[in-house]
């Protein structure tokens, strides 16, 4: 079914919605982000990954400082229309740390899921 944006939910999440972003190629994950209507408007209009930057309090477009930019080649919404898959085109890397992706920690106490027994 597709969707438009007056059938995305924006209240349940006080204005925001979580967009888990994936490489379109490999589906990894790269980041996990959030939109206000502001910035998933910004997003479809241009074609380029626009957030909601909670610690700045403003729509930023991704990589405007750094170049990273993600150009957005799908975009997935979830049943209940309140969260959303990013299938983006990475350009350099997704983490501000230098990393490809924001998920390069692991968990020490579910480390053991990850060995064998």
């Amino acid at each position: 079914m597709n969707l438009s944006i007056e059938d995305l939910d924006f209240k349940k999440g006080n204005g925001l919605i979580p967009v888990v972003v994936q490489d379109y190629r490999s589906r990894n994950v790269l980041t996990l982000a959030y939109v206000n209507e502001e910035a998933f408007e910004k997003t479809v209009e241009s074609g380029y990954a626009h957030y909601f930057r909670r610690s700045k309090g403003k729509v930023m477009k991704k990589g405007e400082t750094s170049g990273n930019i993600q150009k957005v080649m799908d975009i997935l919404v979830d049943c209940d229309h309140d969260a959303l898959i990013f299938l983006v085109e990475q350009t350099g890397v997704a983490c501000h740390l230098g990393k490809e992706t924001c998920f390069h920690n692991r968990l020490a106490e579910y480390e053991r899921l990850t060995t064998s027994e």
